[in-house]
């Protein structure tokens, strides 16, 4: 009996092979656009306020966005299962390493941290790229037939991937961005089916790695923490100790977002904001959620995160409907590295976190950050135009 014509050309069957089906993620789309919309308005806020009618803040942050949007288009029409983009995530993580390694010897100081390479007037932090990258590279590695996570050389390789951008970025120190690599390494191993016996040796290794640390920190046998480093932790755990000082951002932060009440002051009418109790260096970046929580009250910090929950959606539901393991991997883990940087960032502005330094997503301003996201938010549509059907 002869085999049936195919119903596709080529033979290829969208439900099967993950073709792409047409349809974009526009969850991701509006909810992306309502971030970065956010983040100008409340930028041009406080470069405002400093300088009036100062809005360079808000035109750089334009010009990156731009620059993103580019990236993005480009990173959702590659099919990332082809084997060009397989390629590609592997000599970008050797890129990576290498700038990270060229930061620690010829980057800009900046506040005692080594962290960013300048390129003409420009400054880029490559810890920011590294956080794409290396989700990228593990999911390549992991897709590979007969990888097994469970096996020591599969576990050790996925275990060098990891520790090499960590420990470069933590030497610069940047600890902060050290700290996102490892929730989004522990999530891809886990949907790579490491075995709970692992996990369970693992967190116990971990564990006792992290009570050693904390023991040579508080005895200061061979400390590894800076002292500045060890004061934000002081200061995490009692906020009042030091107010003006160590804790004088936190303690503005959370007096702005306290005084917010129900809607707000209006935007550009924030006090902690306008009269620069709440310092110019961090509220248009580590600390503009206190800002969008002073000017616009509880129901625009409501909205700000009703948009980060349907992106947080959209993300899930990629991983969630990806035709294979790989666009399975890669959703998953650019997931942890987005939540972890809203909930943290979120979190060190209300004194429930550390602070670290890590921008709020698509809000905050900075190149580097809003290169590396929109171009990972790009492959993320690639994933699910490729999609398979939903249940």
């Amino acid at each position: 009996m002869p085999s049936p014509e195919p119903r596709h050309p080529a033979g290829l069957d969208p439900e099967r092979d993950g073709v792409p089906r047409g349809g974009p993620d526009w969850v991701q789309i509006l909810s992306l656009l309502g971030l970065l919309g956010i983040g100008l308005v409340f930028i041009y806020s406080t470069g405002n306020a400093f300088d009036k009618g100062g809005s360079a803040p808000m035109f750089r942050q334009l010009q990156w966005i731009a620059l993103g949007g580019c990236l993005w288009a480009a990173c959702a029409l590659i099919d990332y299962r082809s084997a060009f983009f397989r390629l590609l995530s592997c000599l970008l993580y050797a890129a990576v390493i290498v700038l990270l390694v060229f930061t620690l010897k010829f980057g800009v100081r900046i506040y005692g941290a080594t962290r960013w390479l300048a390129v003409g007037s420009l400054r880029i932090q490559p810890s920011e790229f590294a956080k794409t990258v290396m989700v990228l590279f593990l999911a390549v590695v992991f897709s590979v037939p007969r990888f097994d996570v469970n096996k020591k050389t599969g576990l050790l390789l996925s275990l060098l991937i990891f520790t090499t951008p960590f420990f470069l970025i933590a030497r610069e120190p940047d600890l902060g961005s050290a700290a996102v690599l490892l929730p989004a390494y522990i999530g891809m191993v886990f949907c790579a089916g490491l075995k709970w016996r692992s996990i369970l040796l693992a967190t116990v290794a971990v564990l006792l790695i992290g009570g050693t640390v904390v023991l040579n920190e508080t005895m200061r046998f061979k400390p590894l923490l800076r002292q500045y480093q060890r004061d934000r932790i002081r200061v995490f755990f009692n906020p009042d100790s030091d107010r003006r000082h160590r804790g004088y951002n936190v303690y503005q932060s959370r007096l702005a977002v306290g005084s917010g009440g129900l809607t707000g002051k209006g935007i550009g009418s924030g006090e902690q904001n306008t009269l620069g109790f709440l310092p110019h260096t961090v509220a248009n970046n580590d600390f503009i959620f206190s800002v969008i929580a002073e000017e616009t009250g509880y129901i625009g910090s409501l909205v700000l995160l009703a948009l980060y929950a349907f992106f947080m959606y959209s993300v899930w539901r990629t991983a969630f409907l990806a035709s294979d393991d790989l666009g399975r991997f890669i959703a998953s883990g650019i997931g942890c590295v987005m939540i972890f940087h809203i909930f943290v960032n979120i979190g060190m502005s209300i004194g429930i976190a550390p602070v670290t330094g890590l921008p709020l997503p698509f809000v905050s301003y900075g190149g580097s950050f809003i290169l590396s996201g929109m171009a990972a938010c790009g492959i993320l549509q690639s994933i699910y135009r490729r999609r398979r059907r939903e249940p």
